[in-house]
């Protein structure tokens, strides 16, 4: 028992970092008996709690735009490596540090940072090629099962310790911490670290490859971060454990193993560099210092995607004529572009050129059908404009299509709210608060739709077997506290 309750403990914070970032914690090969101590059900459990407390700490990328782009590029690598038994779910982080990592259950996030510093697309599908290989290969179940065949107090310490690098503790705690877990156990660890990250090396450039990428982008950003690596201040803590840890040797064989590969010369798509010019408007900290930014090139010399992110300042610091002119000829230029037919929209709707903007939603709408960026960035629109049931219809039909976030949860139910249909409003924020892990808050949100003297029959049984089925997830505390518990007071635009 108390070994079971040291790996739920431990796993809780676990996060796998790339070569980009801090190093991985891992052990065996496929095969070894790592079920046993942590089921691929029970990963996906943790992972979505790990999640959770991600979307607290309000570090979480909302834009529409960018969750989709690194959502499409992730599930194109791992087609190319799942065997069907994971899920994955991409998103991005709002942090300038260069850093990337893997969750239990498939949870891949990626740093601002590390999108920013890329050099191509096939640098940064090379760091989420890595780490999808941390996850089909069972990398975490793997280390725990060997972690917790060794002193359970050097275990707990190496496996924090760990945590804390990741998580982008300074590099003096993780040296401090390490020092007191080494010895023989630490050596074991050691040797199970490089050997798994070679193996995600080896799998990921196989991906790489097999999804129409550069197999050498992987050894390329590699060598990226060796050149920042040499600029650090301490070099006695072994390169296993840097905060960064690239070697020579690792960076050889992955040149040697993508030689392997007929190379492949693809330029980038145009969604990475609109993607990446949408983080680097919003890296500034004033709308001003984005234009700046963007205007340290003349716009003749500019690429679309730097015309692009120079219109995006634009719209952020309200000069929206200049923003609409540029989206004008872009959007005019490529109308395959969906991000184009936004910023041109939502420009000409700030310029009060009301029919125009919504022919343009509506003609992107009809061009992209059920696009997430399109309907929500649409349905935000719609709001503004007091027009809450075209918006919610909308919302509804694109999440009953497409598994939406909690954020976009929290917008069908403003949306639901604003038409005037309290009881749904209340429903969606109950999910809401299921999706970030509030089971007895979602539960109060259906009492209160419960006690509304307008509700509808079909809603009733709906609300209640709802209830039934959270209580059926719940501790004996939590059902408990929910007995003493009573429905917020509050309307549903209050919470919402």
């Amino acid at each position: 028992m108390l070994q079971r309750a040291l790996v739920l403990v431990t796993i809780a914070a676990i996060v796998f970092t790339s070569g980009a970032g801090a190093d991985d914690i891992q052990l065996p090969d496929i095969g070894s008996p790592a079920d046993a101590i942590l089921s691929k059900s029970v990963e996906a459990q943790i992972g979505r709690a790990i999640m959770r407390d991600i979307r607290r700490s309000g570090m979480l990328v909302e834009d529409p735009q960018v969750n989709e782009y690194i959502n499409e590029i992730g599930h194109r690598l791992a087609a190319q490596t799942n065997d069907g038994d994971h899920e994955f779910t991409f998103f991005v982080v709002n942090d300038p540090r260069i850093n990337a990592f893997a969750l239990p259950g498939g949870y891949i996030g990626v740093h601002t940072g590390l999108i920013e510093a890329t050099r191509g697309e096939e640098e940064l599908a090379g760091v989420l090629a890595h780490e999808i290989a941390h996850v089909t290969q069972r990398h975490i179940a793997r280390a725990i099962h060997a972690s917790s065949r060794q002193s359970l107090l050097t275990t707990a310490i190496m496996l924090g310790t760990l945590i804390l690098g990741a998580a982008g503790g300074s590099g003096d705690a993780v040296q401090a911490g390490m020092a007191v877990a080494q010895g023989a156990a630490a050596q074991q660890q050691i040797n199970f670290t490089r050997s798994n990250e070679y193996e995600a090396d080896r799998i990921g450039i196989g991906a790489l490859a097999d999804a129409g990428f550069d197999p050498h982008g992987m050894a390329s950003f590699f060598e990226v971060m060796s050149r920042q690596d040499t600029s650090a201040p301490d070099t006695r803590i072994p390169d296993f454990l840097r905060t960064h840890p690239v070697t020579t040797a690792r960076i050889a064989e992955a040149r040697n193993r993508a030689r392997s590969y007929t190379r492949i010369h693809s330029d980038d798509t145009i969604n990475y560099g609109l993607a990446r010019a949408r983080l680097l408007v919003d890296r500034h900290d004033t709308p001003e210092q984005g234009v700046a930014y963007f205007e340290r090139r003349d716009y003749e010399n500019q690429t679309d995607t730097e015309r692009y992110g120079r219109a995006v300042a634009y719209q952020r610091a309200g000069r929206h004529p200049e923003a609409n002119a540029i989206f004008k000829v872009l959007a005019s230029k490529n109308q395959k572009v969906i991000a184009y037919h936004i910023g041109l929209a939502q420009t000409q709707l700030a310029l009060e050129q009301y029919d125009l903007g919504l022919e343009t939603f509506d003609r992107a709408v009809e061009l992209f059908p059920r696009n997430v960026p399109v309907v929500i960035h649409y349905g935000e629109e719609l709001l503004k404009l007091g027009k809450a049931k075209q918006a919610h219809t909308m919302l509804l039909d694109l999440m009953n299509n497409v598994p939406p976030t909690p954020e976009q949860v929290r917008l069908i139910a403003r949306a639901a709210n604003e038409a005037g249909d309290v009881a749904e409003s209340f429903y969606y924020m109950s999910e809401y608060r299921l999706m970030t892990g509030d089971l007895i808050g979602g539960i109060g949100f259906l009492r209160q739709a419960l006690a509304l003297p307008e509700l509808q029959e079909i809603q009733r049984i709906r609300f209640e077997a709802r209830i039934d089925f959270i209580r059926d997830f719940m501790t004996e505390e939590q059902l408990k506290q929910l007995q003493r518990s009573r429905p917020v007071e509050s309307s549903a635009s209050n919470n919402t």
